[in-house]
């Protein structure tokens, strides 16, 4: 897969094999373009890897979480979502519509800064989502 040669040398250098789960799941999670529940990555996965389980995903996905690789972003309904981590995004999703758009991490630097000041923690690293209501909803 067009993926291995991005992800492979990251998951080598730190011990881990190099499966054909895991390669199938950064492929679907590198080229949806969006965030997606545990089940569509199996479904879209399934596809060029049949013998792939569900199970397999989910925990494929819990290791590609734990070395930085995916990030896991709430939907709202209590359920996660995934996507790859390639940059520090938030998100706002439409409690009436369950739309959503991203909010990049700029707008919300310095609150990260003043929280590391503040606390002693350095680093912090985290996928935000905000709930409100949008502009369409809001209409009478």
């Amino acid at each position: 897969m067009s993926c291995a040669s991005e992800y492979a040398p990251q998951l080598r250098s730190r011990g881990y094999r190099i499966t054909p789960q895991r390669m199938a799941i950064l492929h679907v999670l590198r080229h949806s373009g969006e965030h997606l529940s545990p089940r569509d990555v199996y479904q879209k996965a399934k596809k060029d890897f049949p013998r792939l389980t569900e199970p397999t995903v989910y925990r494929t996905l819990e290791f590609l979480v734990r070395n930085g690789l995916a990030r896991p972003a709430q939907a709202g309904n209590g359920r996660l979502r995934y996507q790859l981590a390639t940059g520090d995004h938030h998100h706002i999703v439409c409690r009436g519509c369950g739309d959503e758009i991203e909010v990049e991490h700029s707008l919300l630097e310095s609150l990260y800064r003043k929280m590391e000041s503040t606390s002693g923690y350095k680093r912090i690293d985290s996928h935000v989502t905000f709930f409100g209501v949008c502009p369409e909803c809001q209409q009478p």
